[in-house]
């Protein structure tokens, strides 16, 4: 008698192995039809166990090997279709066997024509427009370049722009009375920090007619007092100003040179101020010079006060303050 029992496992291979044990019985004593296949879903979710059927045949109660042959009545796949045998050429329709190519006599080409004085037209594909026909540019005129002095329409000119001399009234200068106290600590103050410098100079003291005093240090190699843009001897000469002022009532102005370094810079200052001043009349821009002390400073501003087209005036703050050409097409 035909008989069958259902399990599942987690694949048809386990489930198979579950029913075979409980029978007793081999693989080849049963058929087995598979009834749903496992499915393992996503993360676990949605997986179903196999679930098979064993048929086998029992005899006074005992599972016995089925003598036919187990039939797995699984979902089979669509049957693949079959082959055709190629058809044999009948008689009537002999095979033709493969023609070779047949060589056709090419056509040669015809000898190119002369070339044609107009030009050719392409034809063009549809829907594109016709080639234009070339035409001639006409010829580049070159323009006159503008030389840098030459005047153009509308350029506003100034008349005598030339800065006039600044007259100065000189400056009575005599040397120091040896008595004189002040004198003396100056050149005292000068002596001990040319010591301590290891630099070799003798300060030689004035006294001008405004009451004020002039330092004139006298050596060889004196580069390194003087310093980059004369930096050191602004500060030489600050401390000894602030040595001979230090609890007097009433200020003195000391001013200390070497090697004539003082009047080479003013005179590079006043040619710079030129300079710039043309130029800012040029370009009609304003323009700003690096950072100078007062003096400095004084000596631009007194440089270019008579200028004409041009104004001076200092901006920013200590040690950074700078002097600033502007430009002023109404200041005569």
């Amino acid at each position: 008698m035909l008989k069958w029992i259902e399990t599942t496992g987690r694949s048809e291979e386990d489930a198979i192995s579950a029913a075979l044990f409980q029978l007793g019985l081999d693989r080849d004593d049963v058929s087995v039809e598979v009834i749903e296949r496992a499915k393992s879903g996503f993360l676990g979710f949605g997986s179903n166990p196999a679930k098979v059927r064993v048929s086998y045949n029992e005899v006074d109660g005992v599972a016995r090997p089925i003598q036919e042959e187990s039939l797995l009545r699984e979902e089979a796949p669509a049957a693949s279709k079959q082959e055709l045998p190629a058809a044999k050429p009948t008689a009537e329709e002999p095979a033709v066997p493969a023609s070779k190519p047949v060589s056709r006599p090419v056509a040669k080409e015809p000898a190119p024509a002369a070339p044609v004085e107009e030009e050719t037209i392409l034809s063009a594909k549809p829907g594109m427009a016709p080639p234009r026909k070339s035409q001639p540019r006409p010829e580049r005129r070159e323009r006159p370049r503008r030389q840098e002095n030459q005047l153009q329409t509308g350029d506003e000119v100034l008349i005598g722009s030339a800065p006039t001399p600044v007259h100065r009234e000189p400056v009575e200068v005599k040397p120091a009375d040896p008595a004189d106290e002040k004198a003396s600590r100056i050149r005292e103050f000068l002596t001990g920090l040319m010591g301590h410098l290891q630099v070799q100079a003798t300060p030689e003291i004035f006294v001008t007619s405004e009451g004020n005093y002039k330092v004139v240090l006298q050596g060889q190699d004196l580069g390194a007092i003087i310093g980059r843009r004369g930096e050191t001897l602004d500060a030489i000469q600050q401390l000894t100003s602030y040595t001979v002022n230090r609890g007097q009532s009433k200020r003195v102005r000391v001013h200390v040179d070497a090697e004539g370094y003082r009047a080479k810079r003013e005179e590079s200052l006043q040619r710079l101020a030129i300079k710039m001043a043309g130029k800012v009349v040029k370009y009609r821009k304003n323009m700003t010079l690096e950072p100078m002390n007062a003096y400095e400073r004084h000596v631009i501003h007194t440089a270019l006060q008579d200028y004409r087209g041009v104004t001076t005036y200092s901006t920013g703050v200590e040690p950074n303050r700078r002097t600033v050409v502007a430009y002023a097409p109404h200041q005569r």
